[in-house]
């Protein structure tokens, strides 16, 4: 029976794609920073793990915990959203921390194993951010378009042994935590001179028209992890899909 290793399932996107892997009849290794049993029914395929991207006892302690993975996707990540001027740049290190530099510290923890039994997919999710740019969300946006750089050299690295590794760009969802997940309160980073340019920002985000859905991203990651061909994009929503085809 295949095994998926998710980060950050705590909420949205990483819950929902916990649950789908579940509902398909497969082992789930959910991790979150802290273990929450009750998001999930019980399940004798499902092990939930504490896991904190950030540091490197925990990453060894999850993988070590976790055995032989078929998919790990790294789903874990935290937002900011404001004026790149009043961003304090302890933040922005902050933000890469998790969104970077967690996800290639725990790609570099799974390779070994998956390189050895040469087999394997790794699906990094990033954001529709990186497919047009986006106002008030420049440090956020760097996070994601490293990853994606990063995920397209890798790709043809560990093709060499038959490891496949995938992106999934999901659009907006207003219904998940993506503006409460962060440090600083979004208003903190808004200083009176972009008073006037954020306002129409906001507004548009709080009636957007082509959103996506958690199940979209879900399905998304869930197509990326048995598709056999080269193909790297898998955009997750209407919005996120309009943008691709707008690109």
């Amino acid at each position: 029976m295949t095994t998926a290793l998710i980060t950050g399932c705590s909420s949205g996107y990483g819950l929902e794609t916990a649950r789908h892997f579940l509902a398909q009849g497969w082992n789930v290794i959910a991790t979150m920073r802290s273990p929450r049993p009750d998001l999930f029914e019980p399940s004798d395929r499902l092990c939930i793990l504490s896991l904190d991207v950030t540091s490197p006892d925990s990453i060894a302690a999850a993988i070590e915990a976790a055995g032989p993975i078929d998919v790990l996707v790294n789903n874990a990540g935290i937002g900011v959203v404001g004026a790149f001027e009043a961003t304090p740049m302890a933040h922005v290190r902050k933000v890469f921390e998790t969104n970077t530099f967690g996800v290639m510290a725990m790609v570099q923890a799974a390779i070994p194993q998956m390189r050895a039994r040469r087999s394997g997919v790794i699906v990094n999710v990033t954001s529709s951010v990186t497919l047009a740019p986006m106002p008030l969300a420049a440090a956020y946006t760097a996070t994601k378009q490293a990853i994606e750089g990063f995920t397209g050299s890798l790709a043809h690295e560990l093709a060499a042994f038959d490891v496949r590794v995938k992106l999934v760009e999901p659009g907006y969802a207003p219904t998940t935590r993506f503006a409460d997940n962060t440090a600083i309160p979004v208003m903190d980073l808004i200083p009176e001179a972009y008073a006037d340019f954020a306002g129409p920002v906001f507004a548009k985000f709080a009636n957007p028209g082509l959103t996506t859905r958690e199940a979209d991203v879900a399905e998304a990651v869930w197509r990326a992890a048995h598709d056999t061909s080269a193909r790297l994009r898998y955009p997750a929503g209407a919005d996120a899909v309009a943008l691709a085809k707008a690109g």
